[in-house]
């Protein structure tokens, strides 16, 4: 019997797709050359691409030897491609794929803006790749075999304890590993909460609007409970039987208007989860990020029992590590770990052991130091631009997180986010933000103003990105 080409020796070079032409015994060599003069014309094997050796190829394609070695030294001498001793065989740089046809024009999408001001996203540059190499050494060289199987829905142990512990010394959470499940986000977490929670739920009238959607998607119908400079006026939830059974919020900085929740605020929102059977979604979605003061502590503190608490690392590292998590009473955890499947999903086991390395070695904790401090200095620069060139602009809310909002005259929102588009920059109006049925909700609801994200732009670019942004502002 012929030896499989996957336990051949020979077929340990690189894996190539090549389809030949069916065709008799004697064009073999042809048809070869042909695959490959394609594959390097229609930019499949780019140039400097190094092909396998011809004894490898031979044995995957089921060729001769002679037949694939006389392809190649046929391509070197027609110039697609090149051999040097100790290089190997690869594409010519010259050797560039042909542009494809044009077709007839059609409306494309407007030019990438030259400054970006749009909240949520922190600075790609400032990630700790360093640290984050060591701890990812760190956690593949101790990682037991089993990280590298079918994963638990509750996601891995060594990272829920880290959490564990930090979230207690840093947030004031009271929760062990147990109760804590990992997903890939936030808005991983709400999708799973809305399976299992269901139901009507208050949402604060200025929110996320793709977690709105996402809400209606998964069936679940939102009520907006107005906000005001102490944050969600949580005194409007209705009493028991009479209104929605869960109640979403942004307690330590609202998002996106920036008050805090007040003290009497969350006492009584716990009081009204606890006298309704209710449950309170708090979204610690930048609780790391004040600066004025020490951050106050999760109201999911005050009671485990009724509060689940959501965050994940894509404020503070990078949205792109797509982890999460969700500190949960113990009558959800079933339901939840039921609704998210038997298998980990989302986020990857080898990354989540490398957070749990990089939260317990103290490097996340010198990051967020780090970015605090980057991120006041962001925002003290902003303040201070607009006190000298557009003092009747207000900075509202308080100093925390990776965005302000501009308090701007009534009616005057749209003209300036089209003005800032036609200065090159990106920014978002706070109107984009609110509950469509939030209506005139007192000072919480039909305010004008622009959401800024000052974490978003690197160094290099935020000067010119608050120069376009003052040139877009309305006159005094």
């Amino acid at each position: 019997m012929a030896e499989s080409w996957v336990n051949s020796a020979e077929g340990l070079g690189s894996d190539l797709h090549l389809e030949l032409e069916k065709a008799g015994s004697g064009s073999r060599r042809a048809a070869l050359m042909r695959a490959l003069r394609e594959a390097i014309r229609g930019g499949r094997l780019a140039p400097g691409t190094r092909l396998p050796p011809y004894r490898s190829l031979a044995a995957d394609l089921g060729l001769a030897r002679n037949t694939v070695a006389d392809a190649y030294a046929e391509l070197v001498a027609e110039g697609w491609l090149t051999a040097r001793q100790g290089s190997g065989t690869r594409v010519a740089q010259r050797a560039a794929p042909t542009a494809p046809p044009q077709r007839a024009r059609t409306p494309t999408r407007a030019a990438r803006p030259t400054y970006d001001l749009v909240q949520g996203r922190p600075d790609p540059s400032a990630f700790p790749r360093s640290a984050w190499l060591a701890s990812a050494r760190r956690a593949l060289t101790a990682a037991p075999n089993d990280a590298f199987g079918p994963g638990d829905p509750r996601g891995r142990a060594e990272l829920r304890q880290a959490l564990a512990e930090y979230l207690a010394r840093v947030r004031g959470v009271r929760a062990d590993a147990g109760r804590i499940v990992l997903c890939s986000g936030a808005a991983h977490a709400l999708r799973l909460l809305a399976r299992v929670v269901g139901g009507t739920w208050a949402v604060e009238a200025y929110g996320l609007p793709f977690h709105r959607a996402l809400l209606v998607e998964e069936g679940v119908r939102t009520v907006p409970v107005g906000v005001d400079e102490d944050g969600a006026r949580v005194g409007d939830l209705a009493g028991p039987g009479s209104g929605p059974g869960t109640v979403l919020l942004t307690p330590a900085h609202q998002f996106p208007t920036g008050g805090p929740l007040h003290p009497e605020r969350r006492a009584a929102v716990v009081d009204w989860a606890r006298a309704t059977g209710g449950l309170v979604l708090e979204d610690d979605y930048d609780g790391e990020f004040r600066y004025d003061r020490q951050p106050v502590g999760a109201v999911q503190g005050l009671d485990p029992d009724h509060v689940v608490l959501i965050g994940s690392v894509s404020k503070s590292l990078s949205p792109t590590l797509r982890i999460g998590w969700m500190v949960l009473p113990e009558r959800l955890l079933d339901g939840v770990v039921a609704a998210k499947g038997e298998r980990e999903q989302w986020s990857s086991a080898t990354e989540q052991l490398t957070l749990a390395d990089f939260v317990e070695s103290g490097a996340y904790d010198r990051h967020v130091r780090r970015m605090r401090q980057r991120h006041r200095r962001r925002r003290d620069q902003l303040v201070e631009v607009l006190a000298e060139r557009a003092p009747h602009v207000c900075v509202t809310g308080i100093a925390a997180g990776l965005h302000a909002v501009l308090e701007l005259p009534p009616g005057t929102e749209r003209a300036v986010v089209r003005a800032a588009a036609w200065q090159g920059l990106a920014v978002e109006g706070l109107s984009d933000y609110r509950h469509p049925d939030s209506g005139g909700t007192g000072r919480g609801g039909g305010r004008d103003g622009l959401v800024v994200g000052y974490s978003t732009p690197a160094e290099r670019e935020y000067a010119g990105a608050l120069d376009a942004l003052c040139r877009a502002l309305p006159p005094a």
